[in-house]
């Protein structure tokens, strides 16, 4: 818990020295190795960041100069949700958190929720602009909506994201050390551990790379998707049927197009508690396109069987396919 705060305390500090006059070039490099040390260092940071926009917007309300001052002495840190499949929470910043000067101005409220799947589970909620959110298998999201900015966390899985354009109000998804920022569009987010995956199906965002050595921005328009490991990002020639594709899952489905067995079984996995395990190369590159119902694990494997002649053998939740 020590640990944390001061990691929060250095968090602000930073940002408070960032708006001072005699920040430089040198002052810049020594902020993103700070960062670059550790995830927790980006989170607190972020969390400042976060914290310090919701003073500008209560400044711009009419607060008095004295909380610009105030600011500099405030911590700022992420409150914990319970671990509810959804929960909303309601948080006034102002009054209590600069003092009973302030108990009279206007306050900007944050309603934070959280959502979570289970394995082969979806779900689709509203946030509090109107925004729309479907959540695949696997999935855990956080997300904060005030006034002034639209947040949302995906921890884990894959989110579908229907935004409602508000130019004065960006909405961001932060997937570990990237962020995704736009104003209005249809977009997907896939984060697996280490790699993230940005499908647009309509609109453009913008992709900010936070976790490498320098800060890179990549654009994806509709119809392209961007692929994220790492600290790299390649981005994909347009296609609208890929994008689609990759978007199935909405109806409950996985579609293929010329895809290896081993991606394919790869995606059947991510929704069965019955996992499809390629014990050999010739299977694992075996081509297959068509759709398939997210749940259909035995018709699957009965199609392997029965058109490609492959060997299935069932080990309690395991079924080996191979050649021989």
């Amino acid at each position: 818990m020590r640990r944390q705060a001061s990691i929060e305390n250095q968090a602000l500090d930073w940002l408070v020295k960032r708006q001072s006059p005699e920040w430089a070039s040198d002052d810049h490099d020594d902020l993103d190795a700070w960062l670059n040390e550790s995830i927790a260092h980006k989170a607190a940071f972020w969390r400042a960041e976060y914290g310090w926009r919701q003073t500008d917007r209560l400044q711009s309300l009419g607060l008095k100069a004295g909380l610009v001052a105030a600011r500099s002495q405030a911590r700022f840190r992420w409150i914990p949700f319970a671990a509810a499949a959804s929960l909303v929470a309601f948080l006034a910043i102002g009054a209590f958190a600069f003092g009973p000067d302030l108990a009279n101005q206007p306050r900007t409220i944050v309603q934070q929720v959280q959502h979570q799947t289970a394995i082969g589970g979806r779900e689709e909620f509203e946030l509090p602009d109107g925004s729309r959110v479907e959540l695949n298998t696997s999935t855990t999201v956080r997300a904060a909506v005030s006034e002034a900015r639209r947040e949302v966390w995906l921890d884990s899985g894959e989110a579908f994201f229907d935004v409602v354009h508000d130019p004065d109000r960006p909405f961001i998804v932060h997937a570990g050390g990237k962020t995704i920022t736009v104003l209005g569009t249809k977009f997907s987010v896939r984060r697996d551990e280490s790699h993230a995956i940005v499908s647009v199906l309509e609109g453009r965002v913008r992709i900010d790379e936070l976790a490498g050595p320098s800060h890179k921005v990549t654009i994806v328009e509709d119809g392209g998707t961007a692929y994220s490991r790492n600290s790299s990002i390649l981005l994909a020639a347009k296609s609208a049927k890929r994008v689609r594709n990759s978007l199935a899952w909405r109806k409950g489905e996985l579609s293929f197009e010329q895809a290896p067995l081993s991606e394919v079984v790869s995606e059947f996995n991510r929704y069965n508690e019955t996992k499809l395990l390629v014990s050999d190369d010739d299977a694992a590159n075996i081509l297959i396109g068509g759709s398939f119902k997210t749940s259909s694990t035995d018709s699957f494997v009965r199609l392997l069987r029965d058109a490609y002649g492959l060997n299935i053998q069932r080990e309690g939740d395991t079924v080996r396919i191979s050649t021989y």
